[in-house]
């Protein structure tokens, strides 16, 4: 398996090789989001149970089944809409737990699915051990991105807003139109610069190299638009699986302190695969960098 990580792969060699590791090293990274990420979840059921959450929701009145299933659905819609502020602050709590908390699961897959590229052995503990040594330069960069991300996010909201709008003022044909291209327009620029800072965080981990967005950068060229597809399939799939799960348990459970439990624990599934998928296309990103690297100085010998 090593051995595929260690050459340059096409698009559809990455998610193979993705999938090949998630199942590969399934029980390790599992532990790893359990360990860091699961507490996240069962504190949430705590602060929802404190609030006046239901544990379990079965909600009775006859019928059939299927009629049984749309009525909780409806709860599930009611009962969200009608969320109190306690809730909100809880949840506002959890989040920004996670925001300290993801990075360090994140970055022990990253050291795993690096020793396994350089065909060494490594147990949960290890890496874990690995990537809080990295914890304040995590964060920092992290936060950073976040910052950019978010910059860049409301500036385009802005101006999406802003120019349509002078356009409609003087013809609606033309308004519609400016629309329609700016959005897409938009969108492609902040998918791109967004894609081309993301590897900031393989160059903050494995390359120790903070804030890392330059490195990010330059490994990142002439690659940005077969990431960007990547980030879709992956996000597609994640998302795919996480919807079909909570569809099917919340028309029979409604809105309850277990359906969020469920919910939680199976998106540390698919928060697995983001995260070997990030890991195999950052290191596919080195391998290619570092071969370019070699050829130039190939080069430069042969020309001297």
């Amino acid at each position: 398996m090593n051995n595929n990580l260690n050459k340059p792969k096409g698009f559809g060699e990455i998610l193979d090789q993705t999938f090949k590791i998630s199942k590969y090293k399934f029980k390790d990274f599992f532990i790893i989001l359990l360990l860091l990420v699961g507490p996240i979840y069962i504190l949430q059921a705590i602060i929802e149970l404190a609030t006046g959450k239901s544990f379990f929701r079965q909600e009775g009145g006859g019928g059939a089944w299927y009629e049984e299933m749309m009525r909780n659905m409806e709860l599930t819609e009611e009962a969200s809409l009608s969320s109190n502020l306690a809730a909100d602050i809880g949840t506002l709590f959890v989040s920004l737990l996670v925001l300290f908390t993801y990075p360090v699961a994140q970055a022990a897959i990253l050291f795993g699915v690096n020793h396994i590229k350089h065909n060494r052995e490594f147990t949960a503990s290890t890496i874990v051990k690995q990537a809080f040594g990295r914890f304040f330069p995590l964060i920092g960069s992290s936060l950073l991105y976040v910052i950019i991300a978010f910059s860049i996010l409301f500036g385009f909201i802005l101006l999406g807003v802003l120019i349509p709008i002078i356009f409609f003022s003087i013809d609606i044909i033309a308004g519609v139109i400016v629309t329609i291209v700016l959005t897409i327009s938009l969108f492609l620029i902040g998918a791109f610069l967004l894609t081309r800072w993301s590897f900031f965080f393989g160059s903050v981990v494995l390359d120790k190299n903070s804030p890392g967005l330059t490195r990010s950068w330059r490994l990142s060229k002439g690659r940005t638009f077969k990431l960007i597809g990547l980030y879709i399939i992956f996000f597609l799939i994640t998302t795919s699986i996480g919807v079909a799960i909570e569809m099917s348990v919340s028309a029979f459970l409604g809105n309850s302190v277990l359906l969020g439990l469920i919910v939680g624990f199976s998106t540390l599934f698919t928060t697995l695969i983001m995260a070997v998928g990030y890991a195999v296309m950052y290191l596919d990103l080195k391998v290619r960098h570092d071969a370019d690297d070699l050829r130039d100085l190939i080069d430069d010998y042969h020309i001297r």
